[in-house]
């Protein structure tokens, strides 16, 4: 499997922002652990797509990568060295630099011992000239029922390394929501700390909740004897159901709010409402009695206006 960030993602050096992006995304849903957790290779492509997207991602490491200053692991190059270079340098300075010579600087020689370890993958700490890097930071994909994100929960995910991770869910999460565990990411190298796992949660559809901010929405088929009349009906809540009256006359399209019955606001005990958009529902075939009362009232009606009609002429 290829080194090449670029090529790790399907791409050129030309890529934009969006396309890396979107090209980690594809691979991630199609490499992904869980998802195919029979395909052994599945880590390993999961795990290349994100150092990748990770060191292509950031624009400072990505431009240092395509100037050749890091390697693909975001290890530091050793600087490179020309004949040329020294051409008008004093006399024996190539020779000098080639070698421990009497007038060598050791610092440099191990430096570039260094910097050369580091190109290959191995970390270093060397006394108080040493350099540590911080770990890379890894992304992962999670798809959570709506009510677990409303509500908050716990879960597991499937690490690169296919070590599994528990993961709280705050209650309150949105959709498109990045959670960030510190330390769950790449090691680190030379004693410096490890990367972060950054966790993209998508929120599943709620067949009967929908949110909006911190309200969540809802619809109520209504019997159209108890929008005429008014009534005492249970309502689902993302709680739990809870008891709403119906004035009499209610029409559809109009909204009753359920105070208190949204989500938990961030940092406050307080939380939003539930709003209920009513429908009234009419009956496909009414029976013989409710048929005949509605067609006397409606003649009632029609008669009361025509003789409404009639005084206004006169007058």
């Amino acid at each position: 499997m290829s080194t090449d960030p670029y090529k790790v993602l399907g791409l050129t050096k030309a890529a934009t922002a969006a396309d890396i992006k979107k090209a980690y995304r594809k691979l991630a849903r199609s490499s992904h652990p869980d998802l195919h957790p029979d395909d052994k290779s599945a880590v390993a492509r999961f795990k290349a797509a994100s150092a990748a997207y990770d060191l292509l991602k950031d624009p400072e490491t990505r431009a240092r990568f395509n100037a050749g200053e890091i390697d693909a692991q975001g290890a530091e190059r050793p600087p490179r060295q020309y004949y040329r270079d020294y051409a008008q340098a004093p006399d024996n300075a190539y020779q000098q630099r080639r070698g421990a010579g009497q007038n060598s600087d050791y610092s440099d020689i191990f430096a570039d011992i260094l910097r050369k370890r580091a190109a290959e993958g191995g970390g270093f700490d060397f006394g108080s000239r040493g350099r540590s890097m911080a770990g890379a930071d890894i992304n992962y994909s999670l798809t959570v029922p709506f009510l677990d994100a409303v509500r908050g929960s716990e879960t597991a995910i499937t690490l690169a390394d296919g070590a599994s991770l528990s993961v709280k869910i705050p209650p309150g999460t949105q959709d498109s929501q990045t959670l960030r565990l510190r330390g769950k990411g790449a090691p680190g190298a030379g004693g410096g700390p490890s990367g972060d796992a950054l966790i993209t949660v998508t929120v599943q559809a709620h067949p009967e909740f929908r949110r909006e901010g911190d309200d969540i929405l809802s619809t109520l088929a209504l019997p159209f004897e108890d929008a005429i009349l008014g009534a005492k009906v249970t309502v689902p809540t993302i709680h739990g159901p809870v008891g709403m009256t119906i004035p009499a006359g209610a029409s559809s399209g109009r909204v009753l709010r359920l105070r208190g019955r949204g989500v938990k606001r961030k940092g406050s005990q307080s939380a939003g409402d539930q709003r209920v958009e009513i429908k009234v529902s009419v009956p496909k075939a009414p029976d013989p009695d409710l048929r005949a009362f509605l067609t006397e009232w409606r003649e009632k009606r029609a008669a009361e206006a025509r003789s409404s009609a009639q005084k206004g002429t006169a007058a």
